[in-house]
């Protein structure tokens, strides 16, 4: 008898989970680790926000609800999408589930056969793979490059669609990398989508932090491709609610919508009743002046870091228009032969400075670095990146 089963033994841990747990565990130990690895803001949770969560408690707001989330909850998202972004989908149209990881569940799960490939542009998200297999699905990776900014073309969706494909994924403000697809580049492949008849999984959870350029719904350029389009999002990011748990899918087939009700109905069923209430306020706009503070702090960060990159030889970045990651492209530092592995390893080791290799995003040769962290923790990890590099770079070549 096979003791576990077959899909829970496909599954791997998350890198960036590993990655944050390890230097947590070194600084517990007493070492002097600075770890740009994990994707949560630096920032507290707005007080409005805090304060309606503790109204909702104190009036008893602690019971079950609907598992698809609190009618004033989903009417309010089905607002701010219309208003935000363009989108129109009514409230029967969404389900909120805890955290975006869980809305991408639901949906991979909801529309993935056996066999089915989902098609995913490198760099990705490390979660999105992982969700497929676990569906049953094959993840078809489609390669990017520095020189088209990490953004996939319609030729290369093109040449990896198959009779099996069954939907795209679409990062726009990406992890790892912060491009951001512009109007014209959403529109061929919302015209792919629409000729080869696949869901466009489109994950918004950065939007709000945009630095440069403009954000598009891809869902919001005709009514053909909104049909065909799942958006995804949440508060995670934009409002430093990662540990509140709140997530969302939103998608014009009312009958997935439902399947995916039935599947967390038996699973976790609604998510946290207090979360709920507190995010009605976020969504509903109450909280917009501490999200553009905190965008702003980004900003800074962001052109702070690539001045401090253009210093140091043998590092380059292409400059992020939105979130809050460094793709660093680690090619040409002595020693490591673009192993992106072995040079987070190293440099833990030598200077404890945790990044995470860009093999756990499908690509090599870089390494992803967050600045969801203060400007002098920043100034001290290039300081100790600087003095690895230039020490690896005086070194005779292997």
């Amino acid at each position: 008898m096979q003791k576990y089963s077959k899909k829970i033994l496909s599954l791997s841990e998350s890198a960036t989970i590993a990655v944050a747990s390890l230097a947590r565990k070194l600084q517990a130990e007493g070492k002097d680790v600075l770890s740009f690895s994990a994707g949560e803001p630096d920032f507290d949770t707005p007080k409005i926000i805090k304060e309606e969560a503790i109204r909702a408690l104190n009036c008893g707001f602690t019971k079950y609800t609907s598992v698809a989330g609190i009618p004033d909850l989903l009417q309010a998202i089905s607002n701010k999408l219309k208003r935000d972004n363009n989108l129109d989908y009514d409230a029967k149209e969404i389900i909120v589930s805890n955290g975006a990881k869980q809305s991408l569940f639901n949906t991979f799960q909801a529309i993935i056969d056996e066999g089915d490939e989902v098609i995913i542009p490198s760099p990705y998200w490390v979660t999105y793979p992982e969700l497929v297999i676990y569906s049953g699905g094959k993840p078809v990776f489609v390669e990017t490059s520095e020189e088209y900014e990490f953004k996939a073309r319609g030729i290369d969706f093109e040449k990896a669609i198959t009779n099996r494909t069954k939907a795209i994924v679409l990062t726009s403000p990406s992890n790892p990398t912060g491009m951001v697809y512009t109007k014209e580049e959403l529109r061929v492949i919302a015209d792919i989508a629409i000729k080869h008849d696949l869901w466009v999984i489109s994950d918004e959870m950065y939007e709000k932090l945009l630095y440069d350029g403009e954000f598009i719904s891809i869902g919001s350029l005709d009514n053909e491709i909104l049909k065909r389009t799942i958006t995804i999002n949440g508060l995670s990011k934009s409002v430093a609610m990662t540990g509140w748990r709140m997530g969302y899918a939103a998608c014009k087939d009312a009958t997935l919508i439902k399947l995916m009700d039935n599947l967390q109905s038996q699973c976790t069923s609604n998510i946290n009743s207090i979360t709920q209430k507190a995010s009605i306020v976020a969504i509903n706009g109450g909280a917009d002046t501490d999200i553009e503070y905190m965008r702003e702090a980004f900003k800074e960060r962001r052109d702070m870091a690539c001045r401090l990159i253009d210093e140091i030889p043998g590092l380059s970045v292409v400059k992020p228009n939105g979130a809050f990651y460094l793709f660093l492209n680690i090619q040409k530092v002595n020693g490591y032969n673009g192993d992106s592995m072995k040079f987070c390893k190293a440099l833990l080791e030598q200077v404890g400075v945790a990044l995470v290799p860009g093999s756990a995003f499908g690509m090599d040769g870089f390494v992803r670095m967050s600045f969801a962290c203060s400007l002098e923790q920043l100034k001290e990890g290039f300081t100790r990146i600087n003095k690895f590099i230039r020490d690896n770079n005086t070194k005779p070549q292997a």
